[in-house]
């Protein structure tokens, strides 16, 4: 694997995260106009002499409707990203159900904490645990006001001191390389398109329902509520097809390098690279917190947890994951 130095990561990483910032509102706004041009052309159907069915766009109709809601779009999508970028923190500590861990409970992870720092010259991160008996970790935040490394109670019972600071070591090397930053925004990102999708099945269910209601009252009402209910379904899908692409450009935009930038960032830091491939060996026997079930937090993870490889996708999402095999970062980390 070609070197890349610290510096060059995050100049890398910071670029990436401009790169999304820009991306997504073009998507967002892109899949609205779809969405108001499958509306109009649906909507315009006329019949022939022969009664056949024709749809026509009318393109300046859509553009029309489409500059009239662009400032709605536009305040919304702006208003919700703030508000869940700067949440993010509490935002993910909920998702995994984690709490504050203090230095009285734990001063061991503290000491180890502290002693990495300084090694590194910089500022100490929060210290959250999961009270999970399997195994993980990861790092979070955008700031050294988020920034946090959270860690499983299993994970402090089974290593040893050398393991643990290799393993937190690992986490501390993706702050300093500005990993969380590109990941808490890709989290951010495609939270906002599920939250459309849940919100577009949803209507549509409803339409579904009251469809079915209308339809017992007259065949007007069924033929109205028919329509309706194909146009939702057809908006749905161009939702579904959008949010599956960004999901595909966010999860190619996060390389798989970045683990192993951090498993060599985290060996020089500890100074034993054996430790940190001993303690993967281990997290990867029994890797936590898949009761998250949510595919953007667990790229966070040092490991990916191995319940959330199961399914028919699972195929699927190995070809897009975000974690390297773990015995191919064991096996660099003994060759150091």
């Amino acid at each position: 694997m070609k070197y890349v130095g610290m510096q060059t990561q995050i100049s890398r990483n910071n670029m990436l995260s401009v790169l999304l910032l820009l991306l997504f509102p073009t998507i967002i706004l892109g899949m609205t106009w779809v969405c108001l041009a499958v509306i109009n052309y649906f909507g315009n159907g006329y019949y022939d002499a022969a009664g056949e069915v024709h749809y026509q766009l009318d393109t300046n109709t859509v553009n029309y409707y489409f500059l009239d809601v662009l400032p709605w779009v536009v305040g919304i999508v702006a208003i919700w990203f703030v508000i869940a970028y700067f949440a993010n923190a509490s935002m993910v500590q909920f998702a995994v159900r984690s709490r504050p861990l203090s230095r009285k409970e734990n001063p061991r992870v503290y000491n180890i904490v502290e002693n990495l720092c300084m090694a590194c010259n910089m500022d100490m991160p929060a210290i959250y645990v999961v009270d999970d008996n399997q195994l993980n970790a990861f790092a979070s935040g955008i700031n050294k006001r988020t920034y946090a490394v959270t860690v499983t109670t299993g994970m402090l019972n089974l290593l040893t001191d050398d393991e643990l600071a290799g393993v937190l070591a690992h986490e501390l090397t993706h702050i300093r390389n500005r990993d969380t930053r590109l990941l808490i925004t890709s989290i951010v990102f495609v939270g906002i398109v599920s939250t459309v999708m849940m919100v577009a099945a949803r209507t549509l269910y409803n339409m579904i329902w009251m469809g079915g209601m209308q339809s017992r009252r007259s065949d007007k009402d069924k033929g109205g509520g028919a329509a309706a209910m194909y146009l939702v379904l057809i908006a749905v899908v161009v939702c579904a097809a959008v949010a599956y692409f960004f999901t595909l450009l966010t999860r190619f935009a996060i390389s798989r390098k970045r683990e192993y930038m951090a498993d060599a960032g985290g060996a020089e830091l500890c100074g034993n690279p054996l430790a940190l491939a001993s303690a993967l060996r281990k997290i990867s026997g029994n890797p936590g917190l898949d009761h998250v079930n949510r595919e953007d937090v667990a790229q966070l993870f040092i490991v990916h947890p191995d319940e959330m490889d199961l399914g028919v996708l699972a195929f699927v999402e190995g070809l897009f994951s975000t974690h390297p095999d773990t015995e191919k970062r064991i096996a660099i980390l003994e060759q150091f």
